[in-house]
């Protein structure tokens, strides 16, 4: 019996898990990729996401419906197909030249019936202006009359082992009816809840408005962090205090600074297509965006003061640095303030240490002394600062570390000085 053929372009931490899902359901999978290196890891059952296993990435072989291709043809005979690239900011204006690279590369193989989804993160208007012209182009067929197209914003949480990508739901728009109810069939056999909306706008707009909401909230704590301390205040107390209040708020804490592929982009998305549409700033996300922007030097210049009242000068001192990743119990180092912290210190002149179990060494900048955790480290360090707190990880042993110590992630619980 013929399986129905799923395509998954892009193979990083939203198409990969939803490649083994697909699998898991019975779709006959290609987990298509630009990348070699990536691509060559897959064929060999071993995965880079921590939320997909080895095991995991082995089995879906072993079961003859998945493999992982850089090569276009790939798409030949597919009945649906998932974009998960990349959507960058450069130079703070949304880069969907992935995108674009994608739907090109998918438009001639789209036939009658077939379905297309994208779940990248852009701005309101990006799937009907930019994506379906660009599938009709190079198809020669009508979006509607003759294939499916719509949205659904990835809500992939790396690390998070409650909300997993089938039991969070899924929001999904399509350009009609019939592709709405084509993607609510299709993403209703791969995850436990479909919420359908109105049209592939307002679907775009809650990706950035679930972010956008993150962004502000940080901001505000990060800013009152920094207005607490002057003021000799527990931020961290008082956080904890008003989080026992059970309606009218929401727990956010304090660190340095946002990261990953969301938080640091969506906001900014979304405050570029007002200015450009409407000519008006949003002021929110751009204060927001000034707030957390700016955490990384104020973590240097607490560095820098704790350092001064032992004596020394952050020129020429030894810093270990603890995470580099944007989010404990993951590798992923995209947009990470830590590695923007690591940067500010190097170019203060200090000699940066770091710790980070799940980061790629690769990934790290060649100044960066990356070593393993231990006893040793800690105690040659003048200074130590806790940048992403990783489970795996001996903080009473940090806590002990006889130099200074600043928690940016209050990990030690006020045993050392934190943010």
């Amino acid at each position: 019996m013929a399986h129905e053929k799923l395509v998954v372009v892009g193979q990083g931490y939203v198409g990969l898990p939803i490649a083994m899902r697909a699998v898991q359901v019975g779709f006959d999978v290609v987990g298509l990729d630009v990348d070699t290196i990536r691509v060559e890891a897959l064929q060999q059952g071993r995965s880079f996401v921590e939320d997909v296993s080895d095991d995991d990435v082995a089995s879906a072989i072993a079961t003859g419906r998945f493999r992982a291709s850089t090569r276009s043809d790939a798409l030949e005979g597919f009945d649906h197909v998932i974009i998960t690239v990349p959507t960058p900011l450069k130079e703070s204006i949304p880069d969907l030249s992935f995108m674009q690279q994608a739907a090109d590369t998918i438009g001639p193989f789209v036939t009658p019936g077939s379905t297309v989804v994208l779940e990248s993160t852009t701005y309101p208007g990006t799937t009907e202006e930019l994506l379906v012209p660009a599938l009709e182009n190079a198809s020669g067929l009508k979006a509607g009359p003759d294939f499916f197209v719509g949205y659904s914003p990835e809500r992939i949480d790396p690390g998070n082992q409650t909300y997993t990508f089938v039991t969070t739901p899924k929001v999904v728009a399509g350009i009609d009816a019939a592709s709405t109810a084509q993607l609510e069939s299709l993403y209703g056999r791969l995850v436990d809840t479909v919420v359908p909306v109105a049209t592939p706008k307002e679907a775009e707009l809650t990706k950035l408005l679930e972010n956008t909401f993150r962004h502000v909230n940080i901001a505000l704590v990060n800013e009152l962090a920094v207005y607490a301390h002057s003021l000799d205040i527990d931020v961290w107390e008082a956080i904890e205090a008003a989080a026992t209040k059970p309606f009218g708020f929401m727990k956010f804490t304090p660190g340095p600074g946002v990261g990953g592929h969301c938080l640091p982009v969506d906001p900014s998305y979304l405050s570029w297509q007002v200015r450009r549409t409407l000519g008006q700033n949003f002021r929110f996300v751009e204060l927001a965006n000034d707030v957390n922007d700016h955490m990384p030097d104020y973590v240097v210049q607490r560095v820098m003061s704790g350092l001064n009242k032992e004596r020394k000068a952050l020129n020429g001192s030894r810093v270990l640095a603890i995470g580099l990743s944007y989010k404990k119990n993951t590798g992923d180092p995209r947009e990470s303030p830590a590695m923007r912290v690591v940067e500010l210190l190097h170019q203060a002149g200090a000699e940066v240490h770091a710790v980070d179990p799940y980061v790629e060494d690769h990934l790290t900048p060649g100044y960066i002394h990356v070593v393993d955790f231990s006893e040793d480290e800690l105690r040659a360090a003048d200074a130590v600062v806790v940048l992403t707190d990783h489970d795996n990880l001996d903080y009473d042993l940090i806590a002990s570390a006889p130099g200074f110590v600043l928690d940016t992630r209050h990990r030690l619980g006020g045993r050392r000085e934190s943010i």
